[in-house]
């Protein structure tokens, strides 16, 4: 069984003000084969979502160079709700007009200040003209239309709270959290809004060589014909899945982007990866056409 690809790099993403290291910050795992085509794993941290944009880009260039094909897999959602680009009165794929929407309203600048809160709220206004669905906020960030607390029971009762991926993984330990969720443990909404924008301009820097996952590839398994073509092929992922524990010394992060590397090598190795691009036997046409126009779908969910 032809392996699909060479290397495996998860990006464990954060929303964070200011340069960090460790914890809560920038983690970059990298699995690949060396000479003797055993798999090895190693692990970055940079201070700044810019440097991990940079850090990517020269990763993917080395391979690149070497030919390989490498899978590229982020720790936030691609893409929102069924119907959210509709209330924003957005044109075009829903998933592409919310990409652009994004990264035009986003500023993150190098040391990692960023107005995700107030593209939060913007979000609110018009979307609903409420403080929802978005919602969680620092107090210094609240406003009319963004609260520090989730917004009332029933409030935008007609907006899914979840995509129908983090529904299909919402099972025992495992409760993703929504995107509208901005501040708070675990909270996934802030790092959405500034990791679209750097995917976004890691494919255009790819250009044909780079393709998004199930967005621009269909919803369905992916042979080697299907990649022979890409340097890079950009996923979303959730460690979490993957059940990592951090060995001595490393940090929770750290293990995580280390061990789902390393889980998505397994599973290519084992010809399994290649059935993950696909839908579950379950999935109608109606909800292929939601995940490959909008809402996007968690890898091995």
């Amino acid at each position: 069984m032809a392996r699909l690809f060479d290397a495996y790099i998860i990006a464990d993403w954060t929303a964070a003000e200011g340069k960090k290291l460790g914890e809560q910050s920038v983690w970059i795992g990298v699995a690949k084969r060396d000479v003797r085509f055993r798999l090895y794993s190693e692990t970055h941290n940079v201070a700044t979502r810019a440097e991990g944009e940079a850090l990517l880009a020269s990763l993917l260039a080395d391979h690149r160079k070497r030919g390989d094909r490498v899978l590229v897999g982020f720790d936030f959602n691609f893409g929102y709700p069924a119907g959210t680009a509709e209330r924003l009165k957005l044109n075009g794929t829903p998933w592409q007009a919310m990409w652009k929407f994004i990264a035009s309203n986003i500023v993150d600048k190098p040391d990692n200040t960023n107005n995700r809160y107030q593209v939060a709220a913007k979000v609110n206004r018009l979307m609903t003209d409420q403080a929802w669905p978005m919602w969680g906020a620092p107090a210094s960030q609240a406003q009319r239309w963004l609260t520090t607390t989730k917004p009332p029971a029933g409030s935008g009762a007609d907006i899914p709270e979840f995509r129908a991926t983090e529904n299909a993984v919402r099972k025992g330990k495992l409760q993703p959290k929504s995107v509208w969720q901005m501040h708070g443990a675990g909270a996934v909404g802030g790092q959405t809004l500034v990791g679209i924008p750097a995917v976004r301009r890691l494919l255009e820097s790819l250009g044909p060589s780079g393709a998004v996952w199930p967005f621009g590839t269909g919803w369905r398994e992916l042979k080697t014909d299907d990649v022979e073509p890409l340097s890079a092929l950009v996923v979303e992922v959730w460690p979490s899945m993957f059940n990592a524990k951090p060995e001595a010394g490393e940090y929770k992060d750290q293990a995580q982007v280390r061990v789902t590397a390393e889980a998505l090598a397994k599973l290519d190795e084992t010809g399994d990866l290649s059935k993950a691009f696909g839908p579950p036997k379950s999935a109608d046409e109606a909800l292929i056409a939601q995940v490959e126009q909008e809402e996007g779908w968690i890898l091995g969910a």
